[in-house]
């Protein structure tokens, strides 16, 4: 009895180990078809997402450029019709989608993902051309009110200003800041602020030919009397070194610690804290002009600005996309020729969210 006994338990035991693996071959058969179902569902409507987005932005961008005003039958109720008749079809549309879906699926079960795909694919195409990045421009004017058309306005500015710009001076600025790009880079990094505008700003301040001005103005960035609280924060960066207003590397982390340091105070507003940048904290700064004349955005300050640089922030910004576009093309090209404007509009202007 007891031999019989011992001679079981060998066969309980293999019993077990084909129970568990029959058990583990299940679940990994599960995970692998419930798995790879998950992924073509996921991937299909990803899909449809993608053509939707584009789909409706091109709708109500071509339907914010035919229905612009403030006229009641003239162009809010159309383009609330549009807005109905875009909602109708979308309905429709994933509709009709989901009645050939079982169709498709009994063909192959890829069939559905594969045809989604491809019809993001020539959405994708479609949002990377010039048709769409109008559309673009119309919804983000009719979305952003105010903010967007006076930031439409200044960015047009500047590229007027480049399209004036004599290119030779500025290819031969650009080659002048080379030797300065790599540390004004790291300063910019170090607190957070956009390189290719602080190159702008160099451009401006001191057109890459460091010196001390007559105004008090020192070295790269023309730095005159920051706050403490820049002073100090740059200080610690530096660790033991001492503060050498004429050293790049110095001039650099103050002029971007300073930028960063009226952006906060402008509330990111790039125009504004470009230009409180250049006003410098003297009677109180651009802060304190604005309070007194209750002056809220960088349009209803110019005109109390009297002798001040208003274009300060567009030369900035004209210098900053010359940069940009000679680091993506290798040159500057000229506004004018060809479809150069489009393509400069779309490479945009650095420091203004696209």
């Amino acid at each position: 009895m007891v031999k019989q006994t011992i001679r079981n338990k060998p066969n309980k035991l293999i019993v077990r180990i084909k129970t568990r693996a029959s058990r583990k071959a299940q679940i990994q058969a599960f995970f692998a078809n419930h798995g790879r179902k998950a992924l073509l569902i996921g991937g299909e409507m990803l899909a449809w997402t993608g053509t939707a987005l584009v789909v409706v932005i091109a709708a109500l961008g071509k339907s914010a450029e035919s229905f612009s005003g403030v006229g009641l039958w003239s162009s809010l109720v159309p383009f609330a019709g549009m807005v109905l008749l875009l909602s109708v079809v979308v309905f429709l549309v994933f509709k009709q989608w989901m009645t050939v879906r079982p169709t498709m699926l009994r063909r192959s079960a890829y069939l559905p993902a594969i045809i989604a795909m491809l019809i993001a694919l020539g959405a994708g195409w479609f949002s990377v051309g010039r048709e769409f990045h109008r559309e673009l421009v119309n919804l983000r004017l009719m979305v952003g009110g105010v903010q967007e058309a006076e930031r439409a306005t200044l960015s047009h500015q500047v590229y007027a200003a480049y399209r004036r710009t004599d290119l030779a001076q500025m290819q031969a600025l650009v080659e002048r800041a080379k030797p300065y790009e790599a540390t004004i880079r790291e300063a910019a990094d170090t607190f957070g602020v956009d390189p290719e505008v602080m190159m702008g700003i160099g451009a401006a301040e001191s057109s890459f030919l460091p010196r001390d001005s007559k105004d008090g103005g020192r070295g790269l960035f023309q730095i005159t009397a920051p706050p403490k609280a820049i002073l100090e924060r740059v200080a610690r960066q530096l660790g033991d070194k001492p503060l050498d207003w004429r050293n790049t590397r110095h001039n650099a982390l103050l002029g971007a610690a300073t930028w960063r340091f009226y952006q906060k105070e402008m509330k990111n507003d790039l125009f504004l804290s470009l230009l409180a940048y250049n006003i410098g904290p003297k009677n109180g700064g651009l802060i304190s002009i604005m309070r007194q004349y209750g002056a809220r955005d960088f349009a209803t300050i110019q005109p109390y600005l009297q002798n001040l640089p208003r274009d300060y922030p567009i030369r900035v910004l004209t210098a900053a996309l010359a940069f940009r576009l000679y680091r993506i093309e290798g040159k500057l090209p000229r506004y004018e020729e060809g479809d150069n404007a489009m393509r400069i509009q779309r490479i945009g202007i650095p420091g203004l969210r696209m």
